[in-house]
């Protein structure tokens, strides 16, 4: 356990679940253990969780990028979360900070890594990029990237010079458990309702919670909800019941979810009365496979 490291890939496919599972099933011959996989069709996106020491880890995400490479053809239409790549994120997360050095140093062979063996252009984001934001990055999807590249705005750190044709780049870091939380607006809230609060309750907005992304989105697929999708950096600082608290006070929260696990303390004061889907901790993921 005290050896173990976490890796998040987030693959830009969610309704294809053979090739999901593909990757998936990828990861586990690299010998990493699969601890959760979350879908979602309007994201377009899925989320793998994985276990295992430093090393080990590396050959995992490598093995479930070239199978990303090979099955995701980013050309094609994609949902409705921002991306750049077909394995689009893949950081290393470690629980405590006594595992922090180690996380840093396998994010960067990692890295290096898909540069060489899967053939992704590799931008390091967050600790090892001085804070450089996944959302900096992402900014414009592929094209957008591909003229910053060609202008001289951005280097890849690692890898070819520019996008994959059909797979586009990868973003890499080392960081602590982030959450991926997702709010439901009950009706009539619209789009422009979860664009509004999401503006509100993000760092930075009026009401800004720190450490807190958001995006308003509709989900076409679950007949037009309007949704706060967030990710919540340190859930020390803010816990889930307090965004819920901040969402709430502008529209009221039919339910939440859950993308991927959550550390328990994440829960901590959780308001009983709105139910959360996929409600998972990484304690518990990781006391089943130990």
């Amino acid at each position: 356990m005290s050896a173990l490291l976490l890796g998040i890939p987030n693959v830009s496919e969610g309704r294809d679940l053979a090739t999901v599972a593909a990757i998936g099933a990828a990861y586990m011959r690299g010998g990493a253990r699969l601890l959760d996989t979350h879908s979602d069709l309007d994201h377009h996106r899925s989320v793998h969780t994985l276990a295992a020491p430093p090393g080990v880890l590396a050959d995992a995400l490598v093995s479930g990028a070239r199978e990303a490479v090979a099955r995701i053809d980013l050309t094609r239409e994609r949902g409705v979360h921002p991306h750049v790549g077909a394995i689009d994120v893949a950081p290393v997360v470690f629980l405590d900070e006594a595992r922090r050095g180690a996380a840093c140093a396998e994010a960067l062979t990692v890295a290096e890594r898909l540069g060489e063996e899967a053939g992704l252009p590799v931008f390091l984001y967050g600790l090892l990029a001085g804070g450089r934001t996944r959302a900096f990055l992402r900014r414009g999807g592929i094209a957008e990237l591909d003229r910053r590249i060609h202008a001289g705005e951005l280097t890849p750190d690692f890898g070819p010079p520019r996008p994959h044709p059909t797979a586009g780049a990868v973003l890499v870091a080392a960081r602590p458990p982030l959450i991926a939380f997702n709010l439901e607006l009950a009706a009539p809230a619209t789009l422009e309702d979860a664009r509004a609060i999401a503006a509100r309750v993000r760092e930075g907005g009026d009401e800004g919670l720190p450490g807190v992304r958001a995006l308003g989105l509709r989900l076409d697929a679950q007949g037009g909800v309007a949704q706060v999708s967030t990710n919540v950096e340190d859930h020390r600082v803010v816990p889930l019941a307090r965004l819920v608290e901040a969402v709430a006070r502008h529209a009221r929260v039919s339910a939440c979810e859950l993308v991927g696990l959550a550390p328990s303390a994440a829960f901590e004061g959780f308001p009983d009365d709105v139910p959360v889907k996929g409600r998972r901790t990484v304690e518990d993921a990781l006391a089943e496979v130990v």
